[in-house]
């Protein structure tokens, strides 16, 4: 009755303009809370107490055509009734890749961490935009926090950073930060009149070098790719002989990246020898650890990265070995007055004002290229106070403990041959099934050898058992890569998954 007098009471009272009621939300609160309550029990049954099911499937592979009809993916003109919208929600995570199942090997992040879902969460039902201190004030001081203590574990004294939508976008704030260090009046006046820019990376680093320089105007013709030894680290020798061809074609070098933790081999670049010939220059180093960072964490694998307290920058995806959520990825300065800032700010009035009643110094959104922004930070920062730096150690060590394991199992069982000794946790191998194993090893040999790991790639990604990457790489076939992160994963899980690429591959 009460419900019925307050309708007719707001239509007796009702506001009309161009048609449309204005008295009163048009949100029915009391049925969307019952949906966020019914569709949260779906993600605890379906995904969070399922993350280390071991006899749940990776994945339920439909081919695209298939998965279309499955999922109802056409919008109509009418709102569906919540039952269907939640079966959709079954739906979405049934043929979904299950990346927290301790069997999901394939990328460079994978598991679950429970506090970082939980910040997720807050952050997702909050919605906030991390630019002004009056609209995101705990996720701004979270983020300054953050990025104080990861500074600490690179060695600077001080410093400055950001988090990025990206270690491809940390990678292109450092090299557009380098440039803009080595020649100002850029950020006016554009790239005309600028001598030929040329940068220096190992051939081993990530594509996103290339993408940065082509975004950026630099070109990928002066991206020069410096030679790599047999483990994949870029060789200083070569740095310094391409930097002085650089000089006397009359190009004008301004920035290395070396790479701290290879995409497909896990190399970590010589950082000292590096820094050396920068210094000699004049040269940005910037330093692509967004795999290779969290080791910093571990005091065991920190020598991995020595050196790294020389680099200008450095970018450092938490949500890789770490586990914080994609995405986490910060970009880290040495320097820290305010280049980021007079490199990306653009003072706009309307959100920038300087005459605000508090510090406006906290307003950091203007040494981002975005303006909205996630409070990315925030994951991390309530991890970290979970599990205290002794935990993220814990969880790097026994990472590469398992990656070691792994390594010597496949040393004593017949059919599997590791490409090189690992030193992180990249394991790459091949698997040579029975009737290649007599084969002389020359072109037809290596020809079919190509063939067999996208086949069993293909059966377990069909069977759900579990996700393995593979690729070719600098002249070598297609080869396995192992990447071991999630804490959920065990010894077991190791020698599971040999046991299961000799079965998924008996009949090859």
């Amino acid at each position: 009755v009460g419900v019925c007098k307050q309708e007719m009471h707001q239509k007796k009272n009702a506001v009309l303009v161009d048609g449309v009621i204005l008295n009163g939300p048009i949100m029915d609160s009391k049925a969307g809370e019952k949906f966020v309550e019914e569709a949260c029990k779906i993600i605890m049954e379906d995904i969070v107490q399922k993350a280390d099911d071991v006899t749940e499937k990776v994945c339920e592979w439909q081919a695209p055509e298939t998965l279309k009809q499955i999922l109802d993916l056409e919008m109509r003109d009418t709102g569906e009734c919540h039952q269907k919208i939640l079966q959709l929600c079954r739906d979405v995570i049934k043929y979904s890749v299950k990346t927290n199942h301790p069997r999901f090997f394939n990328q460079l992040y994978a598991g679950i961490d429970y506090y970082s879902l939980v910040a997720r969460f807050i952050t997702e039902a909050l919605n906030p935009s991390v630019y002004t201190y009056e609209v995101s004030p705990v996720f701004l001081l979270v983020e300054e926090a953050v990025i104080k203590k990861m500074i600490e574990f690179i060695g600077w004294e001080e410093g400055d950073g950001i988090f990025n939508p990206g270690g491809s976008v940390s990678n292109m704030y450092a090299m557009n930060l380098a440039r803009y260090k080595f020649c100002p009046e850029i950020k006016e006046k554009g790239l005309s009149g600028l001598p030929r820019l040329v940068l220096f990376t190992s051939e081993e680093c990530h594509y996103s070098m290339k993408k940065a320089a082509s975004f950026l105007g630099i070109g990928t013709e002066n991206a020069y790719f410096i030679k790599t030894d047999e483990r994949g680290k870029m060789i200083p020798e070569e740095l310094e002989k391409q930097v002085q061809r650089a000089r006397k074609e009359g190009s004008a070098p301004f920035l290395v990246c070396a790479t701290a933790g290879t995409t497909v081999l896990g190399a970590f670049d010589p950082l000292d020898k590096i820094a050396d010939v920068c210094e000699t220059y004049g040269l940005w180093l910037h330093v692509d650890a967004s795999w290779g960072g969290s080791a910093l964490i571990s005091r065991k694998h920190r020598r991995l990265l020595h050196g790294i307290h020389r680099a200008d920058s450095v970018a450092w995806n938490p949500h890789k070995m770490l586990l914080a959520g994609i995405q986490c990825c910060a970009l880290l300065v040495k320097d820290n007055s305010g280049l980021l800032k007079k490199c990306y700010s653009a003072e706009a009035a309307y959100l920038f004002q300087q005459d605000k009643f508090y510090d406006v110094s906290y307003d950091t959104g203007d040494k981002s290229i975005q303006c909205s922004r996630r409070p990315d930070a925030f994951k991390f920062w309530l991890m970290w106070k979970a599990l205290g730096t002794t935990g993220l150690e814990e969880r790097v060590n026994r990472a590469l403990a398992l990656a070691r394991y792994l390594v010597e199992e496949i040393k004593k069982r017949e059919g599997f041959q590791l490409l090189l000794e690992p030193e992180y946790a990249n394991v790459c191998f091949w698997y040579i099934p029975p009737s290649l194993r007599k084969m002389e090893e020359g072109p037809e040999f290596w020809q079919k050898l190509h063939q067999v790991s996208p086949i069993i790639k293909e059966r377990m990604m069909k069977k759900g058992s579990m996700m393995l990457g593979y690729q070719p790489h600098q002249g070598k076939v297609n080869f396995f890569r192992q990447v071991v992160i999630s804490p959920q994963v065990s010894r077991e899980d190791m020698d599971f998954l040999l046991d299961e690429i000799e079965l998924l591959a008996k009949d090859l």
